[in-house]
């Protein structure tokens, strides 16, 4: 198998390079993480220019027909300047959604409102107290003529401060934790009876609680089949994880060449510390995981498109398990060979470092699909 990129994926990753090392620095960075909206907006449209907010959709929805590997090829990029924008919520997690669920009618306003760039989305999915398990979904839709009526809290939703769309999964038959009898709606965030109670992650990116109390939506808000969604939101966040780790790897690779390049700089006992046998072994250490996790990434964007349910989730969950092992390995040994430097605020290490460990957290920890992946091999 050829896992080198094509000419189209080369472009693309040195247009949006191109773009990010000139116009979206360290210094600039920071500006914009306190920014009321938390990203930048020119930013964003810069993406649609490039055509990166269509590039994983299919052409008939008018999108670019690109797959999970042209979304690792973004994300890695994205990953190595810390972009704030929300492409994963959006774009990857979001749009996978509305593409596989979404009628031709609201495919054509939703995906051609985030292709063009004047519609941000985020999935609220997770709740409070469910560890990571996709099937326990306690939010209720009850039916109230011919809409329904929707209460219930979502918890830590990426993006929600700034989507102008929220798609809510809601239970409309059966218990928490029943694999069927989930339905997404459409809901407005400015709505009557939705909270949206916005907050700053560790990592400078914004994510939110949704709280519903009696929100009423038409007929119109549901999206796909009533009873059915859980197969496309869970075939979502699996793409979702594939891009965590190919935008991680995009991570450590950077955080491994700042390290690099401090070991040089920093003189102890009058040489600098990179001639230390025992810190360029750590160093080599270091190279080895992102290497690895890089592997493993494209494993998971190979396979995330892939129908089989199963084969899906082994080879993410799998990707997800190691990446969080080696981001581990990689943040803690840059902080460390750092000194007391690699944690502060002036040094790119320490938002490095934040944003890996946001990343092993998103969707699951390392040890979650760990359990996850040992669990596959077990049914097949």
């Amino acid at each position: 198998m050829d896992f080198n990129l094509s000419e189209e994926q080369i472009a693309i990753q040195d247009s949006l390079r191109r773009y990010l090392t000139k116009d979206y620095g360290f210094e600039q960075r920071r500006t914009i993480a306190r920014s009321a909206d938390g990203f930048s907006r020119e930013a964003w449209a810069t993406y649609a220019e490039l055509g990166l907010l269509m590039l994983p959709f299919s052409e008939a929805n008018g999108g670019l027909g690109g797959n999970a590997v042209d979304t690792m090829v973004v994300m890695e990029t994205l990953g190595v300047n810390l972009a704030l924008e929300p492409y994963l919520g959006t774009v990857v997690v979001a749009g996978s959604v509305i593409a596989d669920l979404g009628s031709d009618v609201q495919r054509d306003k939703l995906l051609g409102g985030i292709t063009g760039g004047s519609l941000l989305a985020a999935l609220a999915h997770q709740e409070p107290g469910a560890r990571y398990n996709r099937q326990r979904v306690a939010t209720t839709a009850h039916r109230d003529g011919a809409g329904y009526v929707l209460n219930g809290h979502k918890a830590v939703v990426l993006g929600a401060p700034s989507a102008d769309q929220l798609l809510v999964s809601a239970r409309t038959s059966g218990a928490a934790g029943d694999a069927t009898g989930v339905t997404v709606f459409l809901v407005d965030p400015k709505a009557a009876g939705v909270t949206v109670v916005a907050y700053t992650n560790q990592d400078a990116q914004r994510a939110g609680e949704v709280k519903l109390s009696n929100v009423t939506v038409g007929a119109d808000a549901v999206l796909g089949p009533v009873d059915g969604a859980l197969p496309a939101i869970e075939r979502a966040i699996d793409r979702g994880i594939a891009g965590l780790c190919a935008e991680a790897v995009g991570i450590m690779t950077a955080l491994n060449a700042t390290t690099l390049d401090y070991l040089k700089q920093r003189k102890q006992f009058g040489v600098p510390i990179g001639k230390f046998q025992a810190l360029q072994h750590r160093m080599a250490d270091m190279a080895i995981a992102a290497e690895q996790a890089r592997s493993m990434a494209t494993l998971a964007a190979l396979k995330a498109d892939a129908e089989d349910p199963a084969e899906r989730s082994r080879a993410v969950s799998g990707a997800k398990a190691y990446v969080g092992q080696a981001l581990r390995k990689v943040g803690q040994d840059a902080v460390q060979m750092h000194g007391g430097m690699g944690v502060t605020d002036e040094l790119m290490a320490a938002h490095y470092f934040k944003r890996l460990t946001m990343i092993n957290a998103t969707f699951g920890d390392a040890d979650h699909h760990l359990a996850r992946f040992s669990d596959t091999l077990l049914a097949a």
